[in-house]
């Protein structure tokens, strides 16, 4: 089963949880400013970003709304914040109006503890 991880984050946060899920996935975190897009199919994106203002990053939104479909099976979402979940929320709107298979469970950790959720962020990595 193949697995991928990708994530936008502007403070840091959501990059460590990212690593984290990579890390217990197997794959290496894959910030989407590095890589725009899928290159390839996998079974499982894990996808995350954090809202910026309660907002979900226009840079989260653009990829999301350019993925494609015939290059991924599932998404499993994340996300980090003081108290929104407004970014899976709305990515998990967006994906399946696309046709996109998302998991109704996420990852959430609290933007004052990050450290505190990195194993627990492994352990969502190593589902499935």
């Amino acid at each position: 089963m193949k697995k991928a991880v990708r994530y936008f984050s502007k403070l840091g946060n959501t990059k460590t949880i990212a690593e984290a899920i990579a890390a217990g996935a197997g794959v290496r975190a894959v910030s989407i400013a590095e890589e725009p897009a899928l290159t390839e199919f996998v079974d499982i994106l894990y996808l995350g970003g954090a809202p910026y203002a309660n907002i979900m990053a226009p840079e989260l939104k653009a990829y999301a709304e350019r993925l494609d479909q015939s290059r991924v099976g599932t998404v499993r979402l994340f996300t980090t914040s003081n108290w929104s979940r407004r970014t899976v929320l709305a990515l998990k709107k967006l994906l399946r109006e696309k046709g996109i298979q998302v998991e109704e469970a996420y990852f959430y950790a609290h933007m004052l503890h990050i450290h505190g959720r990195v194993e627990a962020a492994r352990d969502f990595g190593r589902k499935g």
